[in-house]
């Protein structure tokens, strides 16, 4: 049985772009692994802490040393790398903030990227053989060709980390213009209707 994570990050509730784009992969994906398991993640409802020295240093504890404070430190970090690990493919649907990903997601990442866990000893990602996809909504467009593509840093950032955590079989479904839908210039439906595709192709 395929196991789905989906990571949401937009606080925008039915109104978001890149959670639309979420529920249009969701029903391809389910067509296409009709007995697939879907953990969903929406961090705009979960309570993120940034880290913390107290967190660094329960971190760096091994486990079986760890006083009760320490393992309470670790408690959400423990629960998000256990949806990490046991997913074949995650979803991470995100908006960009200032060309670059919203503190919410940049808090998640904090909180997963554990040496000895998703980090081997030497640093190399021990995630190899998962997939990912990224379906990223922005006000600007970033394609090939467009004069502000160096400013691309949230797909980059995103692509680096994943890479990191070694997994390095990477979709990215750009919804570039998103702003767009916003300013009532297109619809949402308009709008993913050009994405459509895209999606699917990453869902199958």
């Amino acid at each position: 049985m395929t196991k789905l994570l989906v990571v949401e990050t937009s606080p925008r509730g039915p109104s978001s772009i890149s959670r639309t784009m979420t529920r249009h992969f969701l029903d391809a994906w389910h067509k296409a692994h009709p007995d697939g398991a879907v953990v969903t993640r929406d961090l705009a409802e979960t309570d993120l802490p940034f880290v913390t020295a107290a967190w660094i240093q329960a971190m760096f504890t091994p486990t079986e040393h760890r006083t009760p404070a320490m393992q309470a430190e670790m408690r959400v970090s423990d629960e998000l790398v256990a949806e990490v690990l046991a997913a074949d493919h995650i979803v991470i649907a995100t908006p960009v903030y200032n060309y670059n990903v919203p503190a919410t997601l940049k808090a998640w990442i904090d909180q997963i990227v554990r040496k000895g866990i998703v980090l081997g000893p030497d640093g190399e990602g021990t995630l190899g053989g998962k997939k990912a996809t990224l379906l990223i909504a922005s006000g600007g467009n970033y394609a090939e060709g467009s004069p502000i593509r160096d400013r691309d840093i949230a797909t980059q950032y995103l692509r680096v980390v994943l890479d990191a955590m070694g997994i390095t079989d990477v979709t990215v479904v750009a919804g570039g213009g998103a702003k767009a839908v916003d300013m009532r210039e297109t619809t949402m439906d308009a709008f993913l209707g050009t994405l459509g595709p895209a999606i699917e192709g990453a869902a199958a």
